[in-house]
């Protein structure tokens, strides 16, 4: 559809009008050459001379292109605008980041898949994750993961499709040995930081105790709450274990509760898919919908199409005068013809 952008302009349409009713006819004095054979000159000339004053005259074309052509102005004044369909863009309204344990204890071999056969807590994970992942198509995800250190492997994106690859890619081990909790909060807390979505949700999976953080995990808990980042926590180590191998469950559990988020513990494969489920559930679709309608400027068509007028105008009454002149010149010769 067409819109003005400014319709109120079009009210100098009149304009014209009242400048010609209103306003005193313009006036001209000029010096006159007086001769006393000015009729016979007239007379072979073939004009009809005005006793005391010269009137200018338009001819019809003027008075159609000029008023056409101040329509053409207002209009371009306007600005007529083409507007387009309405343009609607989804984007997340939540980043999600996921910061997994890689420590090696995760290469231990006690869960059993779906056919009872077993398998390390890392394989487990890789195949939970990567389907909770393929699931959360509206939202932004980051991937982190931590051993001795946290490290970030996959920044927030929409990308699903390599976050999943290199959690394919992620092996126990390749962070360090030990487990460093909170200082993996901590990294999760500053990649939030530039982040401007209004839900922030970090998942953390651990499965064996604190012993590398140089901050403490309850502290960056604090923190993360200030922050706005609700943390949910999954425990899938033991928490009867001993040093590096022991789940501490109220250190995870309290994470959770400090922030707003749930603790949750599994024990095997079908527990750890279950748990992601009910993740899934708690932290629903959330998308934010902009919708705009692109304008397009057509004033220049206006514009065009009143300086194509004028100048056709101006042509066209230059070829009129210049064969006027040379009727005039060619009577003159004639009647001169004449008279000799």
């Amino acid at each position: 559809m067409y819109e003005l952008e400014y319709p109120g302009v079009l009210a100098l349409l009149p304009l014209p009008l009242l400048v010609w009713w209103l306003a005193p006819p313009y006036k001209e004095q000029s010096a006159a050459l007086r001769l006393p054979f000015f009729s016979d000159v007239a007379h072979i000339a073939g004009v009809s001379p005005l006793p005391g004053a010269m009137i200018l005259r338009t001819v019809w074309l003027q008075k159609i292109v000029a008023p056409v052509c101040w329509a053409l102005a207002v209009l371009a004044l306007a600005r007529p605008q083409f507007v387009e369909p309405p343009q609607t863009k989804v984007q997340p309204a939540r980043d999600l980041l996921l910061a997994l344990d890689l420590s090696q204890s995760m290469d231990t071999r006690d869960f059993r898949d779906p056919a009872g056969a077993l398998e390390t807590r890392a394989a487990a994970v890789r195949r939970v994750v990567d389907t909770f992942i393929e699931r959360r198509s509206g939202d932004r995800i980051g991937l982190v993961g931590f051993g001795d250190a946290p490290y970030p492997l996959v920044p927030f994106t929409l990308d699903h499709a390599t976050v999943r690859a290199v959690l394919a890619d992620s092996v126990p081990g390749m962070a360090g040995p030990r487990t460093s909790l909170g200082d993996a909060i901590g990294l999760a807390i500053k990649m939030f930081d530039n982040s401007k979505a209004p839900e922030k949700v970090l998942i953390v999976l651990s499965d064996g105790n604190d012993t590398a953080s140089r901050m403490p995990p309850d502290r960056a808990a604090d923190i993360a709450r200030d922050r706005g980042v609700r943390v949910h926590a999954v425990g899938i180590g033991d928490p009867r274990g001993a040093g590096e191998e022991r789940l501490d469950r109220a250190a995870l559990e309290k994470i959770a509760t400090t922030t707003g988020g749930r603790f949750f513990f599994g024990g095997d494969q079908q527990q750890l898919a279950s748990i992601y489920d009910t993740l899934d559930r708690i932290t629903p679709a959330n998308h934010q919908t902009l919708t705009w309608r692109p304008r397009r400027d057509v004033g220049w068509y206006a514009v065009g199409a009143a300086s194509v007028l004028l100048v056709a105008c101006l042509t066209l009454l230059t070829l009129w005068v210049s064969v006027q002149h040379l009727r005039a010149e060619s009577r003159g010769r004639e009647a001169g013809n004449e008279a000799a």
